[in-house]
């Protein structure tokens, strides 16, 4: 079952629990998947590599948003716009640890070939795509940035 189908699955059960909170951050996945799927030059289609780009990104929002709305004193509407992250991240994969993603990353600069700094954007291009969702794209740079001056 892909992402879009597992959302629509989860709908369903946040419905027969009456559980609105969580029924409201599924339904806004479910929008941005089918804006995806019917945006112009789409073929239809969503895999699971997009979908992932799309949760991580409402997420991040949301975490954003929270953040925001903490620094103006409304901390209901920062728990709101937790409570609908902690759903979203439900469905995004395992983020790495610093260990996972130092292993990940050397891995990736060996594949590469890289050796310097000036390495950076050839390492930067494959990480991002390997390590989508999985690890946020600063502390990507940082550690490639780490790992490149030793």
């Amino acid at each position: 079952m892909d992402l879009f189908e597992t959302i629509n699955a989860a709908i369903k059960s946040a419905m027969l629990a009456h559980d609105k909170m969580r029924l409201q951050a599924l339904r806004g996945i479910k929008k941005e998947f089918l804006e995806a799927k019917t945006a112009p030059g789409s073929d239809g289609i969503l895999t699971d590599e997009n979908a992932t780009k799309i949760l991580v990104k409402m997420a991040k929002q949301r975490r954003e948003s929270a953040k925001i709305y903490q620094d103006q004193n409304r901390p209901e509407l920062a728990e709101t716009e937790l409570a609908e992250m902690a759903v979203i991240e439900e469905y995004l994969p395992k983020p790495l640890t610093d260990d996972e993603l130092d292993a990940e990353l050397r891995k990736i600069i060996a594949q590469v070939g890289a050796s310097a700094p000036s390495d950076m954007g050839k390492v930067m291009g494959v990480a991002t795509k390997a390590l989508a969702g999985r690890a946020d794209g600063r502390a990507i740079s940082a550690k490639v940035k780490e790992l490149l001056q030793k």
